[in-house]
């Protein structure tokens, strides 16, 4: 008998039929280690990094004890960023389509709060959402959070990184007491400890070991002598290795603009993603970076926590982690699913004893490499380019709108159009560079559920 089998657990035959139809046949190990300690009922603490399936662990656990025909606040899941709140509410939508009637919402910052209001008039079971805006909710009073059954802190580690602990408290004053509470953090810092003593019972600690497999993940550690021959060696290693997908790690905001303002000066197609960024343009650098009309995303951890961007060539260590189990976070981007990935790592001489430490932490041995040579005019090329429509679900719209108006009013091959993303008040999609001024066209002269929509190129 399959240990890791999702029918050993005790779940409804609409949650194992559902997890049948999604592919989820066998438990990862966050799923077979949480599981069945929350489904009965016990507070835990699970080290776990993104994309090890936590967000199924605990959804799952959240749709199982809720009860559909109260249309109470029954759960709340707390994330440090949009992105990683969209990603969780969709993925909770996915785990809830046999179960009836779940309405789940999300409430984050970067929108106007009108709406946000009326959705929680007309009720939902489960709200996921960012510290900043629940608080504006119970100071409100539209959100109550005496009827909580379930309270989840997601990335609890990078919510207090960024500030919110503060908020955090607030949330815990305003939930129900008598709740089962689940922290999931990627590393385990001290505060981590001070906030479960605070909010959990007797918590059962889980750890899933995030150390790679060096053989999905091809690393290398290259030596510069100082900080001005940092950029010049990123450009070097874009040119030699023409990864089509790479994330550039920076430590500061600073350095991200820096590095962006290098490399569009030297022709590559990079954006840059860090907390300075207005709601609308965060959506947009992720998008571009998703749907591959843009190469490099240059990041700051904070900001890059909760991307789960799928086939994601290589990683690049401009600045080397201060922390060496955030290190080992930012590489486990490259490389998933059994796909193998690189993690370029640029070490200045004055911080090799950063490598010492990692070398404890990762337990292997690492060898300090020269730069390799490339031919710097030759950069990874994007094929693809984003077009901007100025209308989303808001007004209706669907991805089949889009193909159809691209496919049979302008007649283009399906196979040029790449990734769609339609969000409440803007749609942006991907199409070949080869039919970008044809596609522009029809988005912004034809109808769209007839009616005519601005449309312009990102």
């Amino acid at each position: 008998m399959n240990s890791t089998a999702f029918s050993n657990l005790p779940l409804s035959a609409d949650m194992l039929a559902n997890l049948e139809s999604l592919g989820y046949h066998e438990m990862t190990p966050i799923q077979a280690q949480s599981l069945p300690l929350v489904l009965a009922g016990r507070d835990v603490i699970a080290k776990a990094k993104t994309g090890s399936g936590k967000t199924a662990a605990f959804g799952i656990a959240l749709l199982e004890k809720l009860n559909v025909r109260f249309f109470g606040v029954q759960a709340l899941v707390l994330c440090p960023t949009r992105e990683l709140a969209d990603q969780v509410a969709k993925e909770i939508r996915r785990l809830a389509r046999l179960t009836h009637n779940v309405k789940v919402l999300t409430l984050c910052g970067g929108v106007s709060i009108g709406p946000q209001i009326g959705s929680l008039e007309r009720g939902a079971h489960i709200v996921v959402g960012t510290p900043g805006r629940i608080v504006d909710h119970i100071r409100k009073g539209t959100l109550k959070l005496d009827t909580i059954n379930q309270l989840v802190l997601d990335e609890a580690d990078r919510m207090l990184e960024m500030g919110f602990a503060e908020d955090i408290d607030t949330v815990l004053d305003a939930c129900n007491t008598e709740r089962q509470t689940l922290l999931f953090s990627a590393t385990y810092p001290d505060n981590i400890q001070k906030i479960s003593a605070r909010c959990q019972r007797d918590p059962q600690m889980i750890a899933v070991e995030s150390i790679h497999s060096e053989t999905h993940i091809e690393q290398h550690f290259y030596e510069l002598r100082s900080d001005e021959e940092i950029y010049p060696a990123v450009l070097a290693l874009l040119a030699h290795f023409q990864p089509a997908s790479s994330i550039a790690f920076c430590n500061t905001k600073l350095s991200c603009d820096e590095l962006l303002e290098y490399l569009r000066k030297q022709g590559v197609n990079a954006l840059a993603l860090h907390g300075d960024l207005e709601q609308k343009e965060r959506d947009q650098v992720l998008v571009r970076f998703a749907n591959k009309s843009c190469s490099v995303l240059i990041a700051t951890d904070v900001a890059a926590r909760g991307i789960d961007v799928k086939g994601l060539d290589a990683v690049i260590n401009v600045d080397l982690a201060r922390d060496s189990e955030v290190h080992v976070h930012r590489i486990g981007r490259t490389g998933r699913a059994g796909e193998s990935g690189l993690a370029l790592n640029l070490v200045v001489q004055k911080e090799v004893h950063k490598i010492n430490r990692l070398e404890d932490y990762m337990k292997q041995s690492i060898t300090l490499e020269s730069l390799p040579v490339a031919d710097k005019k030759s950069m990874p090329e994007v094929t693809m380019v984003t077009l901007n429509i100025d209308g989303g679900k808001k007004d209706k719209l669907r991805p089949g709108d889009i193909i159809g108006a691209l496919t049979k009013d302008a007649g283009l091959p399906f196979e040029k159009i790449g990734k769609i993303d339609v969000f409440d008040f803007a749609t942006y999609v991907a199409v070949d560079k080869s039919i970008a001024r044809v596609a522009l066209e029809q988005l912004s002269q034809g109808k769209l559920k007839g009616r005519k929509f601005r449309a312009r190129k990102l």
